[in-house]
């Protein structure tokens, strides 16, 4: 079996990029490792979708998958954001999306190896154990059976850049560009209006605090760091927690929360964030961030449910499967986007993203974290392609950017219009 296009990874920048490539009518395959589509949304629980500018392009995928969910019941437009999506719910859809542009998907599915023939991918390697049903030529290598699968183009859309990393690619990594990782999770049986009455109250703050009855679902959001930027209507309580030993003192590095469409009950968090372990790609390190993450998940929790009004009968419902990584490798590709360009608004002959969200990159220090506004930018298609294998390209967060450029490249907007423009880009090059 040959294919025009195969995609590795099914999070928020493959499953534009497969999405694309199948409506454009190339033959194409996307491959997952875990059992369902959406990366960073569905297995990490990174809800809403940032808003990232009035002018972005290479967006069909991700207005289709907005329509997609607010058919089932499971996105929501606040604060001017139509990204508040429901988790669970995407899965469904980003089915449904596959399904309808002819994309097809294997999952729970794991890379060998790759076959290079010159500076091109031949095929990809994928062991039999997880293809039984596969029909193709099976090739015995060391006892180990394997199904090679042909390509004419293969997309990187994995996070880590694996398949980079098997063809032997050159990346931008540099030894202390690492930043915190986060462990998000959820409560249920919160009594939301509650919740929302009293916080609106306590912290008169709307660029921090925001509270919205949209056709009688209750929106809200809110925030708190142990940064001193700013001046936090929660520190008071975060405070005392620590004080009694509710919470360690770490433990408030970091708290961000939100309603979730389609769950009337349910708070998402964005924390804990994790400032002990920032070697992402350490397999012990980030083992040893995930034991401790649900350690501080649970304080969360006792937290919560002793000095939040509606919290009283709330319970942790959901830990994420996965950990939110913000940056890990990133590859070399033909051009290197910088942090100036980013910051000059630098325009390209072929922009693949126009955006306007933060430099936010954050710190495992207090008071070091990174949060510029900026601009219109646009990121050009040569920072999606690899410099050592011509018809290798990748999207997502393992993009061809310096460090402080990708901290604000990284979020899933950006993801979903760079995977939708490498399609476009592959399918004008082959016809």
């Amino acid at each position: 079996m040959k294919y025009d296009v195969i995609v590795i990874g099914g999070g928020t920048a493959g499953c534009a990029a497969a999405y694309t490539a199948g409506r454009l009518g190339l033959k194409t395959l996307l491959i997952e490792k875990n059992i369902h589509l959406g990366g960073t949304i569905t297995s990490a629980l990174v809800v809403p979708a940032m808003k990232s500018g009035e002018h972005q392009i290479n967006t069909d995928f991700y207005n289709d998958l907005i329509a997609e969910l607010h058919s089932i019941g499971g996105q929501a437009t606040y604060l001017n954001n139509p990204g508040w999506f429901n988790p669970e719910l995407t899965k469904i859809a980003l089915d449904s999306l596959m399904a309808k542009a002819g994309v097809e998907v294997y999952f729970d599915t794991h890379i060998r190896d790759v076959k290079l023939d010159g500076h091109k991918i031949k095929s990809i390697v994928i062991s039999k154990e997880m293809l039984s049903v596969y029909n193709e030529t099976i090739e015995q290598d060391n006892k180990t059976l394997s199904v090679s699968i042909d390509a004419k183009y293969i997309i990187d859309a994995t996070g880590n850049c694996e398949i980079g990393k098997l063809c032997g690619c050159e990346f931008l990594d540099g030894e202390n560009e690492n930043q915190p990782v986060s462990l998000r999770f959820m409560m249920g049986g919160v009594d939301v209006p509650l919740f929302a009455e009293w916080l609106k109250e306590y912290d008169t703050d709307r660029n921090v605090t925001t509270v919205e009855d949209i056709n009688g679902f209750i929106h809200l959001s809110t925030a708190y760091t142990w940064d001193k930027d700013k001046t936090w209507a929660l520190s008071p309580l975060f405070e005392d927690a620590v004080a009694k030993g509710i919470l360690k003192d770490h433990d408030r590095n970091y708290f961000q929360i939100f309603t979730v469409a389609g769950m009337r009950s349910t708070i998402a968090f964005n924390c804990p964030r994790i400032i002990d372990y920032t070697k992402t790609l350490d397999v012990a390190n980030m083992s040893k961030a995930l034991q401790l993450a649900r350690k501080n998940i649970f304080r969360l929790a006792e937290f919560c449910r002793i000095y939040f009004p509606g919290f009283e009968n709330a319970y942790i419902s959901n830990i994420a499967d996965m950990l939110g990584i913000r940056v890990s490798r990133r590859i070399k590709g033909k051009y290197v986007y910088t942090i100036d360009d980013l910051k000059s608004g630098r325009k390209f002959e072929h922009p693949v993203v126009v955006s306007n969200y933060p430099v936010d990159v954050h710190s495992d220090k207090k008071d070091s974290s990174t949060l510029d506004m900026v601009q219109d930018y646009e990121l050009p298609i040569e920072s999606l392609m690899s410099a050592d294998i011509d018809n290798l390209f990748v999207a997502g967060r393992c993009l061809s950017a310096d460090y402080m450029a990708q901290g604000a490249l990284r979020v899933q907007a950006s993801c979903f219009s760079m995977g939708e423009a490498v399609s476009k880009y592959i399918k004008s090059n082959l016809f």
